[in-house]
């Protein structure tokens, strides 16, 4: 298993043994044993899992006031972008027999808001798997609206708990209504996107949902 940094980044590498697709995941923590488990009847693929964000900093695409008493979102996500594509995703894929099929973006809470973000800032990625998604980001559906990626995608994959909109703090009870709305403007545009609630809270069933949505993506 190839591991290699990128500033406070750390990437793991699984490669395939032949041509596959790409899948890069930012992820909340080390997951990749039991990721790679929860995935092993899916088809071939590279996965490439990296860690050590700053959420707040690394993965918020503009600022945006903090929730409760958490950090507010600095807007960093510009920043941290091309470390995936100009170095990460490189040295990934100079450890590969073929150059891959398809590459596709993954992410978990705010990181599956920074894989939507992601695809309207390169080309690379023409797949996208959003679990839990930080959709609620004040803006995110005008900024969608008012622009167009520059790769249409193939396909996207968005998923929330269904128990997630009972939270107390009132930008995140409108988490489902916004999932909804941003399936709805992919869908209007003619992008095959698959929306599901699996059970649960934010917190629950966190590796279960970032390989339902790994899957999906490796089968649409």
């Amino acid at each position: 298993m190839p591991v290699f940094s990128a500033k406070h980044l750390r990437a793991e590498v699984y490669p395939a043994a032949t041509a596959a697709p790409l899948l890069c995941l930012c992820a909340p923590q080390n997951m990749s044993a039991a990721l790679r488990a929860a995935l092993a009847a899916a088809p071939a693929h590279t996965l490439v899992c990296v860690y050590g964000f700053d959420w707040e900093r690394d993965l918020s695409p503009w600022p945006a006031p903090a929730l409760g008493r958490g950090r507010p979102f600095s807007g960093g996500a510009g920043d941290c972008l091309p470390l995936l594509t100009e170095n990460i995703l490189p040295k990934a894929e100079a450890l590969l027999p073929a150059s891959p099929a398809w590459r596709g973006l993954a992410g978990y809470s705010l990181a599956g808001l920074f894989a939507i973000w992601a695809l309207y800032q390169t080309d690379i990625f023409s797949r996208a798997a959003s679990m839990s998604g930080s959709l609620w980001y004040p803006g995110l559906l005008d900024y969608l609206s008012a622009r167009t990626p520059p790769r249409r995608p193939d396909c996207l994959y968005l998923s929330l708990g269904d128990r997630e909109a009972r939270a107390r703090d009132t930008v995140l009870k409108t988490v489902r209504r916004e999932t909804e709305a941003v399936a709805a403007h992919f869908r209007a545009r003619g992008i095959p996107t698959a929306l599901e609630f699996p059970p649960g809270n934010h917190f629950q069933n966190v590796t279960e949902r970032i390989a339902a949505g790994i899957g999906w993506l490796l089968g649409c």
